[in-house]
């Protein structure tokens, strides 16, 4: 692995764009697919726009997105199937966390960093950073090389993009929707989050004004505590006493702090007031263009806290804009991370350290898939279980909310937009596959989804098993001399199981709700195809 300047070879068999987690696996299962049929490795690159002296792994590292969402698998699956908590991932992932010394959910970006540049030099991958696309060549429908705004072209018969906002497939010519246009909403958007770091916060010191935070704004005769929540209510009494009784879970006991093994989980919104009172302005994301969410805090090591918490609206276009710009934070994102980190130094936080990049959760999706993935597809169960190429569990996150979809959906005579099954599903690659450009895949958040697909799509997690499938796919259409979009699952799946690789699959499907889900995405204007 190299980051110079590659002046003398500029041919390669695949190239990665974007050093997003996916996109780098995904180099790193077509490279040994294709010295397990050979005994040779396939000369490979791997270029993004990031800086790579500040490490390689897009949002995880770069954006130190330290708290990974994992698969979530129901009890009565794990216990009558024998699985993990997070049952059973996929064989790549699975490798990733192990050398990257994830014991749940906590990911130290520098350990992750080091893991991914020891697999790509394994790999013999090249990589080149901080570069402008100026062009795509073509050759027919299939992409021909890249070339960059520094006069450089690059060749290769295998494009992977791992992009949020599918950049090589928009220069391409890909049809990208942007926002949740999928629902007919191409301006609403999920929110960014600058992931900031505490050192030197204890936890027990953290509880501690957790505690007291709970109780000044559940007790009615607290003046002081009474007059902020008002203030992080917008003044407005019903949402104030909704917060309050927030506070308590139904049993009447205070929501306090969850702290797992290497993780804590804020059940409760007492930070989060907290800070919106001292800000003077309200608990809303729209209102407010922030919000400090309750947060998902990864403990690592050295004393140090991750947090997953500080959010900020975005439009569809503008997080286009953001991802164009290598997520980088706006001068207000900058600025109201210093007034945060300002507060909790108030109350004895030592150190308050924020990301270089931004979490872009969502930039749009693209269209002209070889087989679109919606929502309903997920809760039928994905792809059959002779096909399926790992199993995958999520809710339908769209953490921030999708602005406007309850309106749209009132106006179609729709008053219940929740799904609050989680889908637990059969994975495959087809909805990662470009049928207008059949050399290109598509592995991230942008890939192929329908409708609510993308709340549950664009987890890591899945995305590195669909990564695994199209490396060895890539490696199957170089060696056979056939355009990527026409390998099947399985074939993949054939490759999985003579290797040993193929995880347990117990995909299940919802048809009450997968039905009622499917008639949602169909009347707001989601073009549900054929599951992938």
């Amino acid at each position: 692995m190299t980051s110079t300047t590659l002046a003398a070879n500029r041919t390669y068999d695949i190239i990665g764009f974007g050093d997003e987690v996916p996109g780098v696996l995904a180099l790193v299962a077509a490279s040994r697919e294709y010295q397990r049929r050979t005994g040779k490795k396939p000369r490979t690159l791997l270029m993004f726009k990031g800086n790579s002296q500040e490490g390689i792994g897009g949002h995880l590292v770069r954006g130190r997105l330290a708290y990974l969402d994992r698969s979530r698998v129901p009890l009565d699956i794990r216990q009558s199937l024998k699985l993990d908590t997070f049952g059973d991932p996929s064989a790549l992932y699975k490798e990733f966390l192990q050398r990257s010394g994830v014991i749940q959910i906590a990911l130290d970006p520098a350990k992750a960093d080091a893991a991914l540049r020891a697999m790509l030099r394994e790999a013999d991958v090249d990589v080149i950073s901080r570069l402008e696309i100026k062009a795509v060549l073509r050759n027919g429908t299939q992409i021909a090389g890249i070339q960059l705004t520094k006069g450089e072209t690059y060749l290769a018969r295998q494009f992977i993009d791992s992009t949020v906002n599918a950049e090589l497939a928009q220069f391409a010519g890909v049809k990208k929707l942007s926002g949740f246009e999928t629902f007919g909403l191409p301006e609403s958007e999920l929110p960014v989050t600058l992931v900031f770091e505490t050192e030197g916060l204890t936890i027990a010191r953290l509880k501690e004004v957790e505690s007291m935070l709970i109780k000044r704004f559940y007790n009615l005769n607290d003046r002081t505590g009474q007059e902020q929540l008002a203030i992080a209510a917008g003044g407005n009494a019903k949402l104030a006493e909704q917060f309050r009784k927030d506070l308590v879970d139904a049993s009447g006991n205070f929501r306090s702090m969850y702290v797992g093994q290497d993780h804590i989980d804020m059940r409760c919104s007492a930070l989060s007031l907290a800070y919106h009172a001292f800000r003077g302005k309200p608990l809303s994301l729209k209102g407010s263009g922030f919000a400090l969410d309750p947060g998902n805090i990864a403990i690592l090591p050295g004393g140090r806290l991750s947090w997953n918490a500080l959010m900020f609206f975005t439009t569809g276009s503008q997080a286009e804009a953001v991802a164009r710009a290598g997520a980088k934070p706006t001068a207000l994102m900058v600025e109201e991370m210093q007034r945060l980190a300002g507060w909790f130094k108030s109350w004895g936080t030592p150190t308050v350290r924020s990301a270089t990049e931004l979490y872009v959760r969502h930039a749009g999706n693209i269209s002209d898939v070889v087989a679109p993935l919606s929502g309903a597809d997920m809760l039928w169960g994905g792809v059959p279980a002779n096909q399926a190429l790992a199993t995958f569990g999520y809710h339908l996150d769209v953490r921030g909310g999708i602005d406007g979809l309850g309106a749209k959906a009132m106006a179609k005579g729709i008053s219940n937009i929740g799904f609050h099954t989680s889908p637990l599903f059969n994975v495959g690659f087809h909805h990662a596959l470009v049928k207008t450009v059949p050399n290109l895949a598509v592995i991230s958040p942008a890939s192929g989804f329908d409708g609510y697909a993308c709340s549950a799509g664009r987890i890591v997690e899945f995305n590195v098993a669909v990564a695994q499938s199209v490396g060895i796919a890539a490696a199957i259409a170089l060696l056979s001399n056939r355009p990527l979009a026409t390998i099947t699952n399985t074939e993949v799946r054939q490759v999985l199981e003579q290797t040993k690789q193929l995880p347990r699959i117990y995909g299940k499907p919802d048809q009450s709700e997968a039905s009622r889900l499917s008639k949602f995405e169909i009347a707001l204007g989601d073009n549900s195809g054929a599951i992938a």
